[in-house]
């Protein structure tokens, strides 16, 4: 069974940063961690491989920092990585993201099954996977909240929808996105740690990909984020006093106002 797990570098905080010309996130590497959802698409990953056999490979696109996020996920299970890094890859949305994933996708070979966390948090479209799936040709399941059997030739999962929930099987090749809840992350041991240490990791430019690079970055990226801001919960409070009359009368010139 070979699994490819997608991992992407996010903001360890709330306190996004947009370049000031591009509109897009500022990712220096420093306040990153694994993405949460991807990280139990790690951990559902792992678990398949403990039942299946096989292997486990992180892919990522990003800076070079990102390096360190793919020894986080090999310490956590992955048997190898592949970082997808070139400034043509820069300031990509998730249409130009997919088809660059996509071209690392074909640099790993022959795989069973990709997994992907449902969304990422500094972005929340919820689109790479369903985009991936549909750049490779293959079968995909959306918001999988369960796997309900898995084995050499087939997967089959409970995916949530609205209203309810839906079983589907797919045969392999496939794709599946998980949420959050699907499994809780171990924690990676002091052994493993170490380990991950002396992993090489892939690292693909993209030249080296064969990338058409007016399909990636912001020369492939249809849209573009023209502000993201954190809201202000902020709230007036008027206080009425006097009589009953008074106050209805208060409350009536104030709905006026709001008017």
């Amino acid at each position: 069974m070979k699994t490819i797990v997608c991992m992407k570098q996010v903001p360890s905080s709330n306190e996004v940063r947009l370049h000031p010309v591009t509109k897009t996130i500022i990712r220096d590497g420093k306040a990153s961690v694994i993405n949460p959802f991807d990280a139990s698409a790690l951990e559902q990953a792992v678990q398949i491989r403990e039942k299946l056999g096989g292997s486990i490979t992180a892919l990522s696109m990003g800076i070079l920092e990102t390096a360190e996020l793919l020894r986080d996920g090999i310490s956590r299970g992955c048997d190898e990585a592949v970082l997808l890094s070139d400034c043509a890859f820069a300031g990509a949305d998730t249409l130009a993201t997919s088809y660059t994933l996509s071209l690392g996708v074909d640099k790993i070979g022959d795989f069973d099954l990709i997994l992907c966390g449902k969304m990422a948090v500094d972005g929340d479209t919820a689109q790479i996977g369903p985009e991936l799936a549909q750049t490779l040709g293959i079968p995909y399941a959306t918001d999988v909240i369960e796997i309900l059997e898995v084995d050499e030739t087939k997967i089959t999962v409970k995916r949530g929808i609205d209203g309810g929930t839906q079983v589907i099987t797919l045969p392999y090749p496939a794709l599946i996105t998980v949420v959050k809840e699907i499994q809780k992350p171990r924690l990676p041991s002091i052994q493993s740690i170490g380990d991950s240490l002396q992993k090489e990791i892939t690292i693909y430019t993209a030249p080296e990909l064969g990338a058409d690079e007016t399909r990636t970055g912001l020369n492939g990226s249809p849209t573009e984020v023209v502000q993201t801001f954190i809201p202000e919960n902020k709230v007036d409070c008027v206080e009425l006093t006097g009589s009953i009359a008074e106050i209805c009368k208060s409350i009536a010139t104030i709905r006026q106002e709001v008017k």
